[in-house]
């Protein structure tokens, strides 16, 4: 079935009051987006940021009357959003679409990220065979990239690993397949955890190697090596448990982070002896050892 999309700009005041409108009207979905380029890297507790210009489209079953809708939103949207814009779409599967940008990815010396679609560009390598779902995490994230470059260059053999915020699972797989011995997956999103497993017996590997959990479930056990690829909030807010979970000598490893909230990630994380922050665009991977006996 061919679908239709209405797209407009409009201020950050109004955007949710044309959101409203266009359900209203019978949108299958209202999308909204910065018109203008200006980032918003992480919102606080509570809040939905919006940008100042906003780009809204709705998409709608092909036969909706279209002055219905553009009379709908007229007296919302005055002289403070630029005139609507229709566009026809072709009838296409929109949910795989994205696997035609998904090519494999080489993080470090050894380790290839590769579609579950496409042969590995390097068959001697170490591949990682990947299918994200609806999960985070496909490795062409700056901050995936630099925590699978990091488990690279790390000596995983005979290693436990905590794979927190596991998302598809990429971080905890590329770890087994790198000589972890065993990865404990934590994720708040069932979903994740359904991509994480699935992921795991795509590549070959026994089930019994890695557990996903919830986590209020997540096992107590210490571990060599933790990796916590999620927000610098969440990161704070859960540092004494992730410290916690590194045994004496334990390795941390921890992305999503801004560079200008580096310092208070690095002082939430008083027994941790960080190395330099490594920077990949506007993100940070900090790393370091737990200190102590």
């Amino acid at each position: 079935m061919p679908w239709v999309q209405l797209h407009l700009t409009s201020d950050r005041d109004t955007a949710p009051v044309l959101e409203d409108r266009l359900l209203a009207c019978g949108a299958l979905s209202v999308t909204l987006a910065d018109s203008e380029d200006e980032p918003i890297l992480e919102p606080g507790v509570g809040e939905t940021p919006l940008w100042q210009s906003v780009r809204i489209t709705g998409l709608f079953e092909a036969d909706i009357d279209r002055r219905t809708v553009t009379s709908a939103i007229a007296d919302i949207a005055g002289t403070r959003a630029a005139d609507p814009v229709w566009e026809t779409l072709a009838d296409r599967p929109w949910e795989r679409t994205w696997m035609d940008d998904f090519a494999p990815i080489r993080c470090g010396d050894r380790l290839w990220i590769c579609p579950s679609w496409q042969s590995p560009p390097d068959p001697g390598a170490v591949n990682l065979v990947l299918d994200p779902g609806l999960a985070f995490g496909s490795g062409t994230h700056a901050t995936t990239f630099l925590c699978l470059q990091w488990l690279d260059g790390q000596d995983l053999a005979g290693k436990t690993v905590i794979d927190y915020g596991c998302g598809s699972g990429i971080l905890g797989i590329g770890a087994l397949l790198l000589g972890a011995d065993r990865v404990i997956a934590v994720d708040n999103d069932p979903q994740a955890l359904l991509a994480t497993r699935d992921n795991l017996h795509r590549n070959g590997l026994d089930t019994d190697r890695l557990t996903a959990w919830l986590p209020d479930q997540m096992p107590t056990a210490t571990v060599d090596i933790l990796v916590a690829n999620i927000l610098a909030g969440p990161l704070i807010e859960l540092s004494a448990l992730l410290e916690g979970r590194l045994k004496a000598g334990g390795r941390l490893c921890l992305s999503g982070i801004t560079g200008e909230q580096t310092e208070a990630v690095v002082g939430a994380y008083p027994g941790i002896h960080f190395d330099s922050p490594v920077c990949r665009d506007e993100w940070t991977r900090l790393t370091g050892v737990k200190t102590g006996t």
